[in-house]
């Protein structure tokens, strides 16, 4: 018998989050110490303004070799703004499907009321998987 297939059940609750009026350049030091790909970018008020990710960051350095010198700015300027989310109750099933069709990693978890309340990935998701067979 399945047990439980929801998103809220596997995804990750303790999240690293950057701020818009972040340095880039912590955010891309935090990111390669901590060996993390990306991470929810959240407002003054904690909801999701945006995800960075090193495709994000890679902006930087291209824009950094171009000028040959350290570009910088903030997080807000290299983020991605308009972030595919999935819901709490959504289905692990249903989210392979969906990350088998984008190019995602991962995606931020909101609940009912539009909280980020978490993060999954693909490996979160094959996690699930493993443990519902």
């Amino acid at each position: 018998m399945l047990r439980s297939v929801l998103v809220k059940d596997y995804m990750a609750t303790n999240l690293t989050t950057f701020t818009p009026e972040m340095e880039i350049s912590q955010a891309i030091k935090f990111l390669n110490t901590h060996k993390i790909s990306g991470a929810p970018v959240v407002d003054d008020k904690g909801c999701l303004a945006g995800i960075l990710s090193e495709k994000d960051c890679l902006k930087v350095a291209l824009q950094s070799t171009y000028y040959e010198d350290w570009v910088g700015g903030v997080v807000s300027e290299y983020m991605t703004e308009n972030v595919e989310t999935v819901s709490d109750t959504a289905s692990v099933v249903d989210l392979a499907e969906k990350f088998l069709s984008t190019s995602f990693k991962r995606f931020p978890v909101l609940n009912e009321e539009g909280d980020l309340v978490g993060q999954i990935s693909r490996s979160d998701i094959l996690r699930a998987l493993d443990k519902l067979w």
